[in-house]
Parts: structure tokens; sequence; C-alpha cells
């Protein structure tokens, strides 16, 4: 399939599988008329590997050695991202990182979880943008860790504010899919 078309068959997925109608609270706080819950998708077999080749075409100008982002809703996209990299034998190797929601307080007590990602550049991805907090809490942890981060990207953006407020902090920004691939908006 073209990226085009994996494109359109992504978009039909999230459709599908991930938009629930109902009234509901955002983890910024705000209500809605829908929620993109993009679980049902970036865990999806189909979905997936889709998520995986789109990001890493969508990035093909960035050069980074690491992706992930705060947890729970990046920790399928990165591992989508590292997958797709590894089936090209001619790509440097990517390796994926999930940033805890605050440090571990046993063990070796990390708020970064994976390979270290101290010195390398990294990619910061998350499943849906709404105001782009979840973005900028890994895009800090992973400056505050000695990473370099080449951008921030994201599957869904619901056009809320999050790639003003990423970009406000000089981050570069990108999305796959908007609320209009979506027939949301």
């Amino acid at each position: 399939m073209s990226a085009h078309g994996d494109r359109a068959r992504l978009a039909a997925l999230v459709r599908d599988l991930a938009v629930v109608h109902e009234k509901v609270t955002l983890s910024s706080g705000a209500e809605a008329d829908y929620y993109v819950d993009l679980r049902r998708v970036t865990l999806h077999h189909e979905a997936s590997p889709l998520i995986g080749r789109l990001l890493r075409d969508l990035t093909a100008d960035w050069s980074y050695r690491a992706v992930g982002g705060l947890t729970l809703g990046a920790d399928p996209v990165a591992t989508a991202v590292l997958h797709a990299v590894a089936q090209d034998p001619d790509a440097d190797p990517v390796d994926a990182f999930v940033v805890r929601k605050e440090t571990k307080r046993h063990g070796m007590q990390r708020l970064i979880e994976g390979p270290d990602v101290a010195g390398r550049p990294v990619l910061v991805v998350e499943d849906t943008s709404t105001t782009g907090g979840s973005a900028l809490t890994a895009v800090r942890s992973v400056l505050q860790a000695g990473g370099d981060v080449v951008g921030v990207c994201t599957v869904v953006d619901r056009d809320t504010g999050a790639r003003q407020a990423v970009e406000a902090e000089g981050v570069p920004y990108r999305a796959l899919l908007g609320l209009a691939d979506l027939q949301l908006g």
C-alpha cells in the first residue's frame, strides 16, 4: 500500500475503532463531545504497523536514535516506530524508551525507562494531543536526562493548542492525522 493509502486506512481504523461519541473530560480538564481512545488503535494488529511506517515517513528528514514519550499513550507508538525502523536493514537502529509520570521509588529509581537517552537525538511521540502537556512533560524529562529532542509527533492532533504549545517551546511538531481526517472537524 502507498503512504497515502496507509494514511487513509489508518484514519478509517481510528474512526471505526477509537472515536467514542459521548461527553468526556480530557486529561487537560477540558470537556469534549467525543473521545479518541487511541489505545484501541495503537495496540491493534493492523493499525500499529501502519502507525510505525507513517511516523517513520513523516519524520524521514529528522535524525533520531531513540523514540518515546509519556506512558501510557506513547508506549505503543514508540514501539511501532522501533519495529518499522527495524524492518529496514539500511536504517540506523532506533531504540524505544518510556517516560514515567513520576520517578520510580524503588529499584533503579528511574524516570525514563529503557536505553539511556543522554547524548542522543530523540523523537518524542504520543497517541493523541490536546494541549501538548503530555508531550512537553516528556520533552522536559528527556532534556533533563541529557537527550536532544529533535521533534514531537502525535498520531492524532485534536487541534486544541498542542502544536502551538510545543512550538512555543522551540520544538518542531508534526501530526499524522487531524480532526478533518477523522471527519470530526
